[in-house]
Order: C-alpha cells, then structure tokens, then sequence
C-alpha cells in the first residue's frame, strides 16, 4: 500500500504529466537546416506536436561539432520546454576527451526514442572490388592504402572507418568533406576509393550503376536498403556503426514529463507514415524506453573512446 507521501508524490507526477506543455516546446538541432538531421527533427516535431497539443519548434544551433547546441540544452532550465535532437557526436566528443562545458552523464537525461543512420560500404562501379574480402584485398596492396571519403571529422562514418581499417587490417586515410553529398562527389570523380556513409544520397547513382554497395555496417540488414549484406555475413562481425539522433532533454526534467515525451515520441516514431518518411531519409526508427538509450549512448562512448586511443585519432 501507498503511504500518503507516496501517493502525494505520485498524484504530483501526473499532475505535471497531464499539465505539460502549457506554452510550445522548442527542439533544438545541432546542425543547420537541410540535413538529416533538421529533416528528421521536423518531422518528429510536427507529428509530436499534434500529440501534445502544442507547437514543437524546431530551432537550428550549427557549431563546434554540435557542441553549441548541446551547451544550450545543457544549460536551459529542466522543465522539458527545451529539448535536444542529439547526435552521434554527443557521445563521440565525450569519447575522444573533447573540452565541453557540460557533462553529457550529470548534465542530460536520455528521454529517447532513437533513430539509426545505417553506414554503407560505397565504391565506384568501375572499382574492382565486388565484395567486402575484395576491397580488403585491394586496400593491402596498396602501399600508401586507401582513400575514404566521409562527412566531417568526429563523425560516426569517419569513426566506423577507422574501425575498418583496424579490424581489416590496412592503411586508411580519412578525408573529410562537408556532408555525404560531396563524399559522393569526389567518389564518383575518382579522387576517392570508397565512401563509408549514409547511402540516401548515392540512391540515383547506385540506381544508374555509377555507384557500387558492398555492405551495411549494421548487425542485421536494414529495410533502407535491404540489398546490401552486413560485413558479418562476409566475415567481418565486428564491423558495426551508425550515425543516429534521439531526444534528450536537461537533467532535472521531471521523470513524469520526460516519460510522456518518451510515449508520445515512441508513438510518433511507430507510426507507419512517419516510419516510411524516416527511411526515405535512409533512417530506422527505433522507439524505444529513455533506459534503453542511455545505455546505447554509454555504449558508444566507450565503444568509439576505445577505439580512438588506439588509433590515435586527434578530435577537437
């Protein structure tokens, strides 16, 4: 049985549960608009806000490796009106030891949902490489090793990179340009051996047999582009990354209020129509509890910091 200050707390909890949001909610996107990014937080925000009740407005903060705009959040007053659509960074600059003015442990709670950017092993279609084993192959006979395009430094297509040049054992070296439409640019142009990236931009050139996919950095296929093998189905089981996004919000958010998010994202991100606007994106929903993405965030951390100290990545 309850005792009375238990069940005062409890009356409480959904008293604020029932009461928010009094007033628009304000989504904040680490990146400027136009990306996956943006394009999935409005997305979200507009089907979330209609479950709601009030307007959920997104508002774009670029900047020092999505650290301004998690700097923001961290900062804004734990009443869920400010919220953030985290990216793979948030865990990746903890991991590489990145001078950040929060703590993304003591200064955030992890609301969740999530969604999965799956990686692509991209090539030219005129590379001789067909297969994972092929490209492997080709990479250890050239002495100065392989060129990867990726979006941006830090990112998780240049880490997962970096991990495949650890667990396939050649030399790689990481260019970095802004944004998976231009790692495909200098793809097709040949000044690149392959992309390891989100593959929405390359669709119209695999589709016109420009662009070649050897395999999904995920555990199983993925319904973005089912086609593709996982590196584990040929012999490469630890080769696992993705980019992804998901909600959350100051620490000191009431659990009640953050619980409702949690539900009516979950909700949002179940949906059949949303579902199908997210993998057009080349993004996999996920709805999933706020506990299941805080250990997924920890499991980055420590996956990603592992595997920078022994490649000796430099981030800042």
């Amino acid at each position: 049985m309850l005792t009375a200050g238990a069940a005062l707390l409890c009356l409480v909890g959904q008293a604020q549960a029932q009461a928010y949001p009094s007033r628009p909610v304000k989504l904040v996107s680490p990146y400027g608009a136009g990306g996956s990014n943006d394009i999935s937080a409005r997305i979200l925000a507009d089907a979330l806000g209609a479950r709601l009740g009030q307007q959920v407005v997104v508002e774009n903060k670029p900047g020092a490796g999505t650290r301004l705009a998690t700097e923001h959040v961290a900062h804004a007053t734990p009443d869920g009106y400010t919220l953030l659509w985290a990216a793979a960074p948030f865990a990746i600059n903890t991991a590489a030891g990145i001078a950040q003015r929060y703590d993304v442990h003591k200064d955030f709670v992890a609301v969740g949902p999530r969604v999965l950017g799956p990686i692509f092993l991209i090539v030219n279609a005129n590379s001789p490489a067909r297969t994972v084993a092929d490209f492997v192959r080709m990479a250890r006979e050239k002495p100065d090793g392989v060129t990867v395009a990726s979006p941006g430094a830090g990112s998780g297509p240049h880490l997962t990179a970096e991990l495949f040049g650890q667990v396939g054992k050649f030399k790689l070296l990481s260019v970095h340009y802004r944004g998976d439409a231009t790692a495909y640019t200098e793809l097709l142009a040949g000044r690149a051996d392959a992309t390891l990236t989100a593959i929405t931009s390359a669709l119209p050139f695999i589709k016109a047999g420009k662009l070649r996919v050897l395999a999904v950095a995920s555990e199983q296929r993925t319904p973005v582009y089912p086609d593709a093998p996982t590196f584990a189905e040929q012999g490469y089981p630890g080769m696992v990354g993705y980019g992804w996004f998901g909600l959350v919000a100051p620490a000191g958010t009431p659990p009640a209020v953050t619980e409702r998010l949690n539900r009516e994202a979950s909700a949002v991100l179940a949906d059949a129509e949303t579902r199908n606007k997210l993998l057009g994106l080349g993004l996999e929903p996920h709805p999933e509890r706020g506990s299941t993405f805080s250990a997924f965030i920890d499991q980055e951390i420590g996956k990603w910091g592992k595997l920078i100290q022994v490649r000796g990545i430099k981030l800042d």
